[in-house]
């Protein structure tokens, strides 16, 4: 909202309105959500590790190591006849042993005997592995085949990639917001060619076609500096009212002057005031200050939606919210309105050829510039507003708007 109360135009008095309340907030900052609670259950514990079963010894049996005792020798004449079936028996088993011993040499001799070969395969994926068999020949004996031999696959070896979780960087600060934004490296602004709306505010609708006018040059204007500096353009809503307005920043009465809520991005023109004082004078050149007074609060309260576009409205708010005394608040205030009248001059110092703000004209915005009334002491004394509204005029950058970064004795 703009409270500053602009003085009489010359050569007429007037007495000054009542200052206004202080400029409208929107809603308090919800800030960001805490940090996720750390991950349900502990490390998984997998089933023990099976451990060797009892070792079964093989035992001795009944008796003990030996086996059963023999049976007690006889006594008697046959022991030739058994000597001799002695001999004869021993002679029967080395014939016998003889033939086996040579029949193990023949099969040692013998080229289609293969001795037995054992592989051990390694199958990382688990597939079943075939023996080999041999094919049967015309001969009495099998030869095996040799096993063929299938290359095994090599195990490949995944590389364990840790992936990080993208450290996620953190957003500027409220103090960033307000005294490095982006808005202030974007440049100059260049010229729509703005002209004047040839409807005059001697009536409501004669004062809307001119407030339709200025939302169309300002969007124009704005649009390229707010994407530039990293915001989200959008155009404002714009309201007119009489009487009491209700808005999601509160009422408003038309004795005060237009305002600007930010919770709903909407510009609020007071129809009374406009339209009041283009037709409370006759003089030509009071009639010009009324229309300059129109420009200037119409591009003022533009100026805070730029704000809000680019996070200095928000940031603003919280910084105020923490501010320990009322005294640093209304300095906060003081900035945040300064800033916007700079950026209402930019706009007009960068179209007052074709709008024109010229002769009569620039009389008229020089004076109004110079001739605030602050009594609430949130809008920045005359001098200062002056201070700063030339600074908007002259350099056409928002640069030179960086009320934020200025002393305390430059906001005052």
């Amino acid at each position: 909202m703009s409270g500053n109360q602009w003085g009489p135009p010359p050569g007429n008095q007037y007495p000054p309105q009542q200052p206004p309340p202080p400029w409208q907030q929107g809603p308090g900052y919800n800030g960001p959500p805490g940090p996720p609670g750390p991950p349900f259950g502990g490390p998984y514990q997998g089933p023990p590790y099976p451990g060797n079963g009892p070792q079964f010894g093989w035992g001795s049996g009944p008796g003990g190591p030996g086996g059963p005792p023999r049976p007690p020798k006889k006594k008697g004449g046959k022991g030739g006849l058994v000597a001799l079936f002695v001999i004869v028996g021993v002679l029967v088993a080395g014939a016998v042993g003889l033939k086996i011993v040579s029949s193990v040499l023949k099969s040692n001799d013998d080229p289609s005997y293969a001795q037995p070969t054992t592989t051990s395969s390694y199958s990382p994926t688990n597939e079943p592995t075939t023996e080999p068999s041999g094919q049967p020949t015309n001969g009495a004996t099998t030869r095996p085949t040799a096993p063929r031999t299938t290359q095994q696959p090599v195990p490949t070896v995944t590389r364990s990639t840790t992936t990080s979780k993208p450290t996620t960087k953190p957003g500027p600060s409220d103090t960033d917001l307000v005294v490095r934004n982006r808005l202030y490296k974007v440049g100059a602004m260049r010229p729509v060619n703005c002209k004047e709306s040839g409807s005059r505010p001697s009536s409501a609708a004669g004062a809307r076609a001119n407030y339709k006018n200025l939302w169309g040059c300002l969007n124009k204007a704005w649009a390229p500096m707010v994407a530039k500096a990293g915001g989200r353009f959008r155009p404002p809503n714009v309201a007119t009212f009489t009487g009491t307005v209700q808005s999601p920043c509160g009422s408003m009465r038309d004795t005060g002057p237009p305002f600007y809520c930010g919770t709903n991005d909407t510009i609020y023109m007071n129809l009374t005031q406009d339209v009041g004082n283009y037709n409370r004078y006759q003089q030509s050149y009071s009639k010009v200050w009324a229309r300059m007074w129109m420009l200037h609060q119409f591009a003022h309260e533009y100026g805070h939606h730029v704000q809000n576009m680019t996070g200095i409205l928000s940031a603003y708010n919280r910084i105020r919210y923490e501010r320990e005394t009322y005294a640093k608040g209304l300095e906060d205030s003081r900035r945040l309105e300064l800033q916007a009248s700079c950026f209402s001059d930019i706009f007009i110092g960068s179209n007052r050829r074709t709008y024109p703000v010229t002769g009569n004209a620039l009389v008229q915005w020089k004076w109004l510039i110079a001739n605030t009334i602050d009594l609430g002491h949130d809008h920045g004394a005359p001098p200062i507003h002056k201070y700063w509204a030339q600074r908007g005029w002259d350099a056409r950058n928002p640069v030179a708007c960086n009320t934020f970064a200025a002393s305390a004795r430059q906001v005052q």
